[in-house]
């Protein structure tokens, strides 16, 4: 079974649901594990692409409180047309109270566990004197490199960071950081981005939330981009396969398709996978 997997930066994990404030310019970062997805949510008319390897992101804001279908709309298997779910577009208060129930830990806290695990404090260290940069106040802030270009310090050169680490080596410092390649997981990825985006940001931007989901992942934050989309959801799309009715927003109905989780919310990261059956 595919599926949509997101986690919030406050630590909630939800499979095929997307929880999200009204009002609110969300940005999604996603990745896959295996195959090209796309993400679509017709109402808002948004869609990306969700590649192995990569981040791609997608920003959008709902003003109008509902239930929205989200699909997959890149043909991944078999089990393609069951790659549904939907989004819960809630008011502010309602969606405080949705997040105060989850009792679990903060992505950006669990990422600083998997630092600790992983040795990175030994390098990494905060006084300036490991062999590796400090990364306190790193996050998107400029990040002179060797060759003599510059970088900005997102998610996606944090990333490569990790799992590549000798592409961009940072000025005055040697190549010895080891791949992280295939010994963690996206999930554990996107955990330490959230811890060192903690740390301290040169940007304005607020992290709502991370997620991962079935064959792909996503995270979102809050704040203000320049391009950022304002959706204006009308009535919901019909979805693939049929099923019984269900309510999307005041006014409107649509219908449930067939064997789709119910999960995830706004501001999250979303990862699509495949059930240890299909693996």
């Amino acid at each position: 079974q595919w599926m949509w997997k997101f986690q919030h930066a406050t630590g909630q994990r939800e499979i095929n649901e997307l929880h999200i404030p009204v009002g609110s310019r969300i940005k999604l970062t996603m990745t896959t594990e295996d195959v090209i997805h796309s993400l679509y949510v017709p109402a808002f008319r948004v869609k990306a692409d969700v590649v192995p390897g990569r981040y791609t992101q997608l920003w959008f804001e709902p003003t109008k409180a509902g239930r929205y279908y989200l699909f997959c709309t890149e043909y991944c298997g078999t089990n393609h047309s069951g790659m549904g779910g939907y989004v819960e577009v809630m008011e502010p208060t309602a969606y405080q109270q949705w997040l105060s129930g989850g009792g679990t830990e903060s992505a950006a806290a669990q990422g600083a566990k998997v630092f600790q695990e992983r040795g990175c404090a030994s390098c990494h260290q905060a006084d300036r004197q490991g062999r590796g940069p400090m990364l306190q106040g790193l996050f998107g802030e400029k990040q002179p490199l060797q060759d003599g270009t510059v970088v900005t310090v997102d998610e996606t050169y944090i990333r490569e960071s990790i799992v590549n680490p000798q592409a961009k080596v940072v000025a005055g410092f040697q190549p010895i950081m080891p791949t992280y390649q295939g010994q963690l997981s996206e999930e554990q990825i996107l955990q330490l981005i959230a811890y060192i985006r903690s740390l301290g940001t040169g940007t304005e931007d607020g992290a709502i939330g991370t997620a991962t989901g079935a064959t792909g992942s996503t995270t979102t934050t809050g704040g203000v981009a320049p391009d950022a989309q304002r959706s204006n959801p009308v009535g919901p799309t019909t979805p693939r396969g049929g099923g019984e009715p269900v309510n999307t927003a005041p006014g409107t109905t649509g219908t449930r398709p067939g064997g789709a989780a119910q999960g995830a919310g706004g501001g999250t990261m979303a990862q699509p996978q495949r059930s240890p059956q299909q693996q």
